[in-house]
């Protein structure tokens, strides 16, 4: 029956640029996920950073907006996107929140309040911070720390390079 059709359970993209590095800044392989809601809206964006040589990733960026579901953590667990990089890395060792510390770091013009989140695994770095629109942008990184550097490579990648026809 023609008039039956399946709908994609992939968002079409997000409706808000996505704050991430340029992907021809990264000398690696890139992956971009959408988080689709069950009516078809994208409830957030992840980039997933890979190194040649097969080397794995080294970082995974998450953009999520406000009323997302993944941002819902309860207290003690990973982020969504730490938990996205131990998938990547096919690492199933329980891991947790230690502590957190709020750190001042300035982007360009821009005073972020970058919130350190401290895990039980010491080779995993992650960072988070809130976008002026509300959007919650994650940062986890494996065996690499997170410096101020890294901030100023972050720019807004337009919503329409997510977009799917």
């Amino acid at each position: 029956m023609s008039f039956l059709r399946r709908r994609s359970a992939t968002p079409a993209g997000p409706e808000f640029d996505v704050l991430a590095m340029d992907p021809g800044d990264w000398p690696g392989n890139l992956g971009a996920g959408l988080l689709p809601a069950p009516d078809g809206s994208c409830q957030g964006v992840f980039l997933r950073y890979d190194l040649f040589g097969g080397r794995g990733p080294a970082m995974i960026i998450g953009n999520l907006p406000e009323g997302s579901p993944a941002r819902d953590v309860p207290e003690g667990e990973v982020p969504f996107e730490v938990g996205q990089l131990l998938l990547a890395l096919e690492n199933d060792e329980e891991i947790t929140v230690v502590g957190t510390e709020d750190v001042p770091v300035m982007q360009g013009d821009n005073l972020l309040i970058v919130r350190r989140v401290k895990l039980s695994e010491g080779r995993i770095s992650c960072v988070q911070f809130d976008r002026s629109d509300n959007v919650l942008v994650t940062i986890a990184a494996w065996d690499r720390p997170i410096t101020d550097d890294l901030y100023a490579l972050l720019k807004p990648l337009p919503a329409e390079l997510f977009q799917q026809g």
